[in-house]
C-alpha cells in the first residue's frame, strides 16, 4: 500500500471557528522508499491568521496573497491521497481540518463531501509513540531525539519538511530498515540500511533567525497558556 506521510499548517486551533488550512506537505512511500512523488501546497485562506499560529509556522498573509484558495486545490489533492494509508502525527487535528474544508468545497460546487475516512486509512504517530513509549514526552521533536533523527533545519513548524521528517521517524520506530534516498540505498558494512534526511526545497521566502531571550520566551509560554485554555486544553503546541 502506498503510505503518505502528511501534515498541515493552519490559520489558528479550531476549523469550527473558520480557521483554514494555509498549507498541505505530503511525501510518499513506497516499500519504505520516498518515491518523490510529493504534494506540496501553499493555500490562501480567505481569513486572518492567528498571531500564535503565525508564531509557529511563520506564513504570513501577504506571502499566501497570490497562491489558490482551496477550492482550487481539493481534486488533485484528492487524486493524489485517495486509496493511501496517511501517516499523520495527531491525526485528528489535520484529519478535522481537511474534512472541514472539504465540507465547504461541497458546499461551494454542491456536490458530496469528500471524508478521509472514506478516501483513506489513517495511521495516527503520536497514539503509536504513546503506545511504544508510555508516559514519555512524544512531541515530533520528542521523537526525532530518541530516534536520533536530524531535525535541525525545524526551526519553525513547515508541512512539507515537517511530513519529511516524520517520514524518517515512522522508518525509525517501525524497524528503520529503510532509507529515505532515492535509487540506490546507503549501506552500513553489515547491510543494514541507513535513513538519512532529505533536504526540502520550499519556495518560502528566507526567514531571518532571531532567537527570543528569556523575556520573549516567558511571554511566548504565556501565549501558549492562553491559548490552551481557549481551546479548552486543545493546544496542540504545547502538548504535541
Amino acid at each position: 500500500m502506498r503510505k503518505i506521510v502528511l501534515d498541515t499548517e493552519t490559520t489558528g486551533l479550531e476549523p469550527s471557528q473558520g480557521h483554514r488550512i494555509i498549507e498541505i506537505g505530503c511525501v510518499e512511500l513506497v516499500n519504505r522508499r520516498l518515491t518523490n512523488n510529493n504534494f506540496h501546497q501553499y493555500v490562501k485562506p480567505e481569513r486572518d491568521i492567528d498571531e500564535g499560529a503565525q508564531e509557529v509556522h511563520g506564513i504570513t498573509a501577504e506571502f499566501l496573497e497570490d497562491k489558490p484558495v482551496m477550492a482550487e486545490v481539493v481534486e488533485d489533492f484528492v487524486n493524489y491521497i485517495r486509496g493511501a494509508e496517511l501517516i499523520i502525527h495527531n491525526a485528528p487535528f489535520d484529519v478535522g481540518f481537511l474534512n472541514k474544508e472539504f465540507e465547504l468545497y461541497a458546499e461551494k460546487t454542491r456536490t458530496k463531501a469528500y471524508k478521509i475516512e472514506e478516501l483513506c486509512t489513517v495511521l495516527d504517530t503520536l497514539l503509536l509513540a504513546r503506545k511504544m513509549h508510555p508516559g514519555q514526552k512524544n512531541s515530533l521533536d520528542a521523537l526525532c531525539k530518541r530516534y536520533h533523527i536530524d531535525n535541525s533545519s525545524r526551526t519553525l513548524h513547515g508541512a512539507l519538511l515537517d511530513a519529511e521528517i516524520l517520514a524518517d521517524t515512522y522508518l525509525a520506530m517501525t524497524g528503520g530498515q529503510g532509507s529515505l534516498l532515492l535509487g540506490g540505498e546507503d549501506e552500513s558494512n553489515d547491510g543494514v540500511n541507513t535513513i538519512k534526511q532529505k533536504k526540502v526545497s520550499s519556495d518560502r521566502p528566507a526567514l531571518k533567525v532571531i532567537h527570543a531571550n528569556s523575556v520573549e520566551l516567558e511571554a511566548h509560554q504565556k501565549r501558549l497558556d492562553d491559548l490552551d485554555k481557549a481551546s479548552g486544553g486543545q493546544c496542540i503546541w504545547k502538548y504535541d
